[in-house]
């Protein structure tokens, strides 16, 4: 398949690849190159390789925003021969790490209905884990051009990720910010999520932009958007759980949809029974 980046700022390009619409961000500096991200298969990531040399013969560094299959299983392509580093915060950098396996079985089960030769692909795909774990935050030096990474807590998942290119004002927030479609709530904590999202718009400006892990660039006006959605779920769950209210009920009135909404209440009324 031939696939092409975009350039969004100063030496930084982002590619949307057609399956799932997911986003894989390039940054050069003066003698390296930041990959963030490596799509869903071996397959894809050997294409990413060639949209990638289409611009840059530099070596790459590579950073995975979360655990999830389309934004780190081509890390065995992208890293593995020659070895790359990989960056992650510490619980993906454990997962892919201790539960490979279950993190493929989960991947393939996602897909099988609806993509049913992704999940073949997801079911044979191996998984390589991160080398370098991110606690709070780590800074890159791409030859003279710096980036900061940096956990700012749990939302989309426990270990998201976001990179920060400050010279060009670029903020790439993975699937903490989604624009093609609702944010995804099955590995997520619904309640702690609209304040990262807060840290998250305190390390942008009026003209930042923000890439995230799904679909077109956007603004801090867009993110500031979803951080008043996720306030108003969470605010929703908290009172529904207080006042015993059927998760079905509090997802009918809730953003994004009753379908995804509801997997959401269903995780905060976990969190709030079970106080973690």
């Amino acid at each position: 398949m031939s696939i092409r980046f975009a350039e969004v700022g100063d030496r930084i390009w982002v590619l949307r690849h057609p399956v799932l619409d997911v986003n894989v961000t390039l940054v050069l500096g003066d003698e390296a190159a930041l990959l963030v991200d490596t799509l869903s298969t071996a397959d894809q990531a050997t294409d990413l390789a060639v949209a990638v040399r289409a611009i840059t013969a530099y070596p790459w560094t590579i950073v995975n925003t979360h655990h999830h299959f389309d934004h780190c299983f081509g890390n065995a392509t992208l890293a593995g021969d020659p070895d790359r580093p990989v960056y992650a915060h510490e619980t993906t950098l454990a997962l892919l790490r201790d539960h490979p396996d279950e993190v493929r079985r989960q991947a393939y089960e996602e897909m099988l209905a609806s993509e049913p030769e992704l999940a073949a692909e997801l079911r044979r795909t191996p998984v390589l884990a991160p080398s370098h774990a991110v606690h709070r935050e780590a800074a890159l030096d791409l030859g003279g051009r710096p980036v900061t990474l940096r956990h700012l807590g749990r939302g989309h998942t426990e270990g998201d990720l976001v990179v920060r290119v400050p010279d060009a004002d670029v903020l790439i927030a993975g699937d903490l910010v989604e624009e093609s479609g609702p944010p995804a709530f099955a590995d997520s904590y619904p309640l702690d999520w609209a304040g990262t999202l807060a840290e998250l718009l305190r390390h942008t400006t009026a003209g930042t932009r923000v890439v995230p892990g799904h679909g077109a660039v956007v603004d801090r006006d867009f993110v500031r958007a979803q951080h008043d959605q996720l306030t108003a779920l969470g605010w929703l769950i908290r009172e529904g759980h207080c006042d015993h209210v059927p998760a079905e009920r509090v997802a009918a009135q809730a953003p994004f949809g009753p379908e995804s909404a509801l997997v959401a209440v269903r995780r905060g009324y976990a969190e709030l029974t079970d106080g973690t």
